[in-house]
């Protein structure tokens, strides 16, 4: 056959491979993204936990089973309040600011982060959630946090109400896995448990530590609380244990459970390090 005649056959070859190197983008290690920005939420992805997803104050990355970060959507957006959605894997939630500034309201994306439009502008938006939260035991009630005061949505993020001013000091808030109306915040005082959607608040734990990072995943809460450590409670009996301690000045601000494996956890420390435990966060290595 002459060269003429294999001409048109590679044509196709050739324009899958093209696709095939631009579906997949030059990924950059976990240590050259810390230089240059840091993350403000993860979590694992749902459809491959080998996966995990990260929002950043510069745009929405993944990082892939060979360690490298690569950035899969074209938005350069400040992501804040990044939340997957409990049963649809693709659908996650933030918001945060555009590039030029401003605020981007209540985001969704429906594919897994490549791409994203605003669902509301909230309450006297648009927001700007620093905390958001859907809760896996209703996923149409999210709540978010902007300007001292707690918003909901009970209809899947399309409109919201304000609920009342936030525990002082807030730092994190977990929506309960196992009853819309249960709410935790992780404040600088300490952490506390609301039974009513945000319209009253307790002490949920006796010590009045600052608390880095509340999570809840359906069965288990977890916190971070510096001086003592990553704490563990079955949701159903909020009776706390240390899990690990030994953090020194250091501290954690994300945590993410394996939905398919709940001894398997992903955590960002204070330095912006990814860190993986296989044990339940008994024991930490760095990704």
């Amino acid at each position: 056959m002459t060269p003429f005649r294999l001409y048109p056959l590679l044509m196709p070859l050739l324009a899958l491979a093209l696709v095939a190197c631009q579906s997949e983008p030059e990924g950059i290690t976990l240590d050259a993204l810390r230089q240059q920005t840091h993350i403000h939420g993860l979590a694992f992805d749902p459809t491959d936990s080998e996966r995990i997803l990260l929002a950043t104050h510069h745009g929405f990355h993944v990082v892939g089973a060979d360690g490298l970060a690569r950035q899969v959507s074209h938005e350069t957006h400040d992501f804040m309040g990044f939340t997957p959605h409990p049963q649809e894997a693709e659908t996650l939630f933030a918001s945060g600011h555009p590039a030029r500034g401003g605020n981007l309201g209540v985001l969704v994306s429906g594919d897994g982060g490549q791409s994203w439009e605003q669902r509301s502008t909230g309450v006297d938006g648009p927001v700007d959630f620093h905390q958001l939260t859907v809760s896996a035991a209703d996923p149409e009630v999210l709540y978010g946090a902007h300007a001292r005061r707690l918003q909901v949505s009970r209809d899947g993020g399309h409109t919201w109400q304000v609920q009342g001013p936030v525990p002082d000091g807030l730092i994190g808030l977990a929506a309960s896995g196992r009853d819309p109306d249960h709410l935790y915040a992780a404040t600088e005082s300490g952490l506390f448990m609301s039974p009513n959607g945000g319209q009253r608040w307790r002490q949920l734990h006796p010590e009045r530590r600052p608390v880095s990072l509340v999570a809840a995943d359906g069965e288990a809460l977890y916190a971070f609380m510096l001086g003592v450590g990553l704490i563990r409670a079955e949701e159903a009996t909020r009776q706390w244990e240390e899990v690990s301690r030994d953090w020194g000045e250091r501290y954690l601000i994300h945590l993410a459970v394996d939905p398919e494996d709940p001894a398997r956890l992903v955590a960002a420390d204070d330095q912006g390090r990814l860190l993986l435990s296989t044990n339940g966060g008994q024991d930490w290595s760095t990704l």
